[in-house]
């Protein structure tokens, strides 16, 4: 087995010790912080994710926060969606882009005041890119990285466990809504949010000195709910067609290619970097896009690279992510697929490292 060789550069976390006495068996980096990925093991953290309750380590999702008078209008040169409806008590969807209409990150904006937000970053250094844009617009704002380390509680047992310790009133909450609630005389924004499809919460957590607090409170009101540590879960996660940076898309790919265009309602507005490139793409649309892709067989080998994706000989895209589903008994699939073959229904051969296998494009994903 490779190992992570310790370093300052792969940061820990608020929730570290907690994550290694519940067994964590695999981390990934991102963001330059550790990310648990395994614990009891892929297949059994999937079915617990599915029945339980988890509490996620996902302090990895970094915050930008842009605060001061001309926040507003940085947030909006950034993203292509139009935040002029935003209000403090929702969670905003928000591509990143940058001027040729690239995905540069695919972050979750939440506006605390008029003059400062929060990004929810997804795996790219987002940071600097924000001040680069208010340095050269020389906008009055501090960019800037918080204090602020999200904890989620996922799965269908998440409302019990949240209600046993910030009160009834958290699960009030409508999806993508936010509001704040009190712990150890801290006040919390919670949103109900997460990168699952069995429904919870992201605790976004500070200072990072209660993390520790906050975990332990948790996983002793959800014992007898079952909690457990656990992670995103690839099988789950594309089941339900959850998009990873990095993974699914990149700066190569637009928001319309990754079936994001609903997200780009405010690209006709002044001064949004990406803003015409995007247009342009709305009118012709996308030569390409996300897919969900069902691949017939009983196992699959770990994804470390794109698998092309093709039909009479020919290279017509590629899965980006892939899994065995052990309850729909297929290999699932996201993929970025031509136009001239992205129909449902329309047959593909997959080349994974293993042999060629045969699959086909679906109407929707499985959740």
């Amino acid at each position: 087995m490779v190992e992570f060789a310790p370093s300052a550069r792969l940061r820990r976390t608020p929730f570290s010790a907690g994550v290694e006495a519940a067994g964590v068996s695999a981390y990934s980096v991102y963001n330059h912080m550790l990310l648990p990925c395994a614990f009891a093991g892929l297949v059994e953290d999937y079915r617990h994710l599915k029945r339980a309750v988890q509490l996620w380590d996902v302090a990895c999702e970094r915050q930008v926060e842009i605060r001061g008078p001309d926040a507003g209008r940085l947030m909006q040169m950034l993203t292509p969606r139009d935040l002029s409806r935003a209000a403090p008590s929702r969670c905003l969807y928000a591509p990143v882009v940058d001027g040729r209409g690239g995905m540069l990150n695919d972050p979750v904006a939440l506006k605390l005041d008029e003059d400062r937000w929060w990004l929810s970053i997804a795996d790219s250094d987002l940071l600097l890119w924000a001040k680069g844009v208010a340095q050269g617009a020389g906008l009055r704002v501090e960019v800037f990285e918080p204090d602020v380390s999200p904890l989620a509680v996922q799965g269908p047992k998440a409302d019990a466990l949240m209600a046993r310790v910030f009160g009834e009133a958290v699960t009030g909450l409508r999806f993508f809504g936010c509001g704040r609630f009190g712990f150890a005389g801290h006040d919390l924004l919670i949103a109900r949010s997460g990168y699952s499809k069995q429904g919870g919460f992201e605790i976004y957590v500070t200072p990072g000195e209660i993390g520790m607090d906050l975990w332990q409170a948790l996983m002793a009101a959800g014992r007898d709910l079952d909690v457990r540590a656990g992670c995103p879960n690839l099988i789950e996660r594309v089941e339900g067609g959850l998009l990873s940076y990095n993974a699914d898309m990149d700066i190569s790919n637009t928001p319309h290619e990754c079936g994001l265009g609903r997200y780009c309602n405010g690209a006709n507005l002044p001064g949004v970097i990406g803003g015409a490139a995007l247009m342009r793409e709305a009118e012709t649309g996308p030569q390409r896009q996300i897919r969900p892709i069902e691949i017939a067989a009983e196992a699959l080998p770990p994804l470390t690279a794109h698998w092309p994706l093709m039909a009479d000989g020919a290279r017509v895209g590629q899965v980006t992510s892939a899994a065995f589903s052990p309850d729909f008994g297929v290999g699932v699939a996201i993929g970025m697929v031509n136009k001239s073959h992205w129909t449902p229904g329309t047959a593909l051969v997959v080349e994974t490292p293993q042999g060629d296998l045969p699959a086909v494009v679906r109407e929707k994903f499985w959740n």
